[in-house]
């Protein structure tokens, strides 16, 4: 009997197959997330599903799909795509939809990305503790799910999703760029070329330089992970190699972007949020931008320096999503290199990202190194994990050890001191882990508060 609080998350469900989850799993949720719809009030309308280039996500999908046309609500199909391409289908279509993918983890996991029309998200409070439960339901009842009674279609919108992006930024009047792009063998290799590559080439000054946009979901080269260093070594190597002026690395369902500058030195997503926050700004003097509370204290600086109202929430994409829609804002990034964008109805979009660096770059002669110190001006420690039994005792140690430093508990701990330093320390929602961050205004500060607080967590 499947246990469907291992799999299904805070944001989306997870897990290996087909220990963790199956076919036969796939189908209770695909019902499940049909019922849950009709109880929020959007009954009848069809449901979109996409799928990342994992093996095991056609199959998968497929019972999804028989599970909610067994609830009587119509499935529109538009296979292989992007997290950001299934957000564009349901924000363009209004209806709401399921993405299958694990995003960067290895290849023996899968999952699935829900969101209700519009891409609004579904979470543990907007109806995916619902879906698990009444998913669960139908499990213990260990009977087949009823016969499918609703039509199944399929859609190509590759080339609208591409469009669309389009019309948001424009590139034709940059100057020349050549861009590596590592695709991680993900959907970065699906979407790229026709967001960017060889479709439009006559349109655009870009000479995109390929690395591993075969789809395949072993990731034979390396994981699909770019917040490991480790994923970016062949991507920085190929930029100084091609002597080119930026690189690009996506996630393994490219919806999240990491940015390498011309000398093969990454570009923080701090950099990158404050980057876009000015471009956005300019385009929409005065709005709100939302950050999450691990970005630099830089962003919200430049925020305020363009005109703009930053507002700090949560880390974690259901609470970035609430604060923008709460705040109309028009832009959002956090830590992790996930972008939020009001014109991409308060979704996240990696791709989106990368055309408004690519942009930033072009419209002016400046290397990006040069371009992106402007908006780099602390020293980050990284996020740094640490296997903790105990965490919430730790996290009272680490307070107890600083008595004079300003405390906020929005988000785990975040202590503030006096010459710009600041710590966060995080719980992890699923595993025995322990995160910290740090920034200070000097690469000495920054070390010596991160060795000081990591040798009170691991002790």
């Amino acid at each position: 009997m499947s246990d469907l609080s291992q799999i299904v998350k805070a944001y989306d469900v997870r897990g290996t197959v087909p220990d963790q989850w199956d076919e036969r799993v796939a189908g209770a949720l695909g019902a499940a997330f049909a019922q849950m719809l009709d109880g929020a009030g959007a009954p009848g309308e069809a449901v979109l599903i996409g799928h990342d280039m994992r093996a095991t996500g056609p199959a998968l999908a497929e019972a999804f799909a028989t599970g909610v046309r067994a609830e009587g609500r119509p499935v529109i199909e538009i296979g292989l795509a992007s997290t950001d391409m299934v957000y564009y289908a349901s924000g363009a279509l209004g209806l709401p939809g399921a993405m299958f993918t694990a995003s960067h983890n290895p290849a023996q996991y899968n999952g699935i990305k829900m969101c209700h029309a519009g891409a609004r998200p579904v979470g543990q409070d907007s109806g995916l503790a619902e879906v698990r439960d009444r998913a669960q339901a139908l499990l213990d009842k260990d009977e087949p799910l009823g016969a499918p009674t609703a039509p199944v279609e399929r859609r190509e919108l590759l080339a609208a999703y591409a469009a669309h992006l389009r019309t948001l930024v424009d590139l034709s009047d940059i100057r020349p760029l050549t861009v590596v792009v590592d695709a991680g063998n993900g959907m970065g290799g699906h979407t790229v070329p026709s967001v960017l590559g060889d479709a439009v080439l006559s349109a655009l000054p870009l000479h995109i330089v390929p690395l591993y946009f075969e789809l395949d979901g072993t990731f034979p080269n390396h994981e699909a992970n770019p917040l490991d260093p480790a994923n970016l070594v062949d991507l920085q190597r190929a930029v100084v190699a091609h002597g080119a002026d930026i690189g690009l690395a996506f996630d393994g369902d490219a919806d999240r972007c990491f940015v390498v500058d011309e000398r093969g030195e990454p570009v923080s997503p701090s950099a990158i949020t404050a980057l876009v926050a000015a471009r956005e700004l300019a385009r929409h003097p005065g709005s709100t931008v939302i950050h999450n509370l691990i970005t630099s204290r830089a962003v919200p600086e430049i925020i305020r320096e363009h005109g703009g109202e930053p507002v700090v929430a949560r880390v974690g994409h259901s609470f970035i999503k609430a604060e923008m829609a709460r705040t109309n804002a028009v832009f959002g990034g956090e830590h992790s290199a996930h972008y939020y964008f009001r014109d991409f109805w308060f979704a996240d979009t990696g791709m989106l990202a990368a055309m408004h660096t690519l942009a930033a770059l072009g419209e002016q002669p400046l290397p990006l190194s040069t371009l992106a110190a402007e908006y780099e001006r602390y020293v980050a420690s990284g996020e740094i994990n640490s296997t903790v039994r105990d965490q919430a005792a730790k996290v009272t140690e680490v307070r107890a050890a600083y008595p004079d430093a300003e405390v906020d508990e929005l988000d785990g701990l975040t202590l503030r001191f006096p010459d710009g330093a600041w710590l966060n320390l995080r719980a992890s929602n699923t595993e025995p882990l322990l995160r910290l961050n740090v920034e200070a205004p000097t690469a000495e500060r920054m070390t010596a508060l991160r060795d000081d607080v990591l040798a009170v967590v691991r002790r």
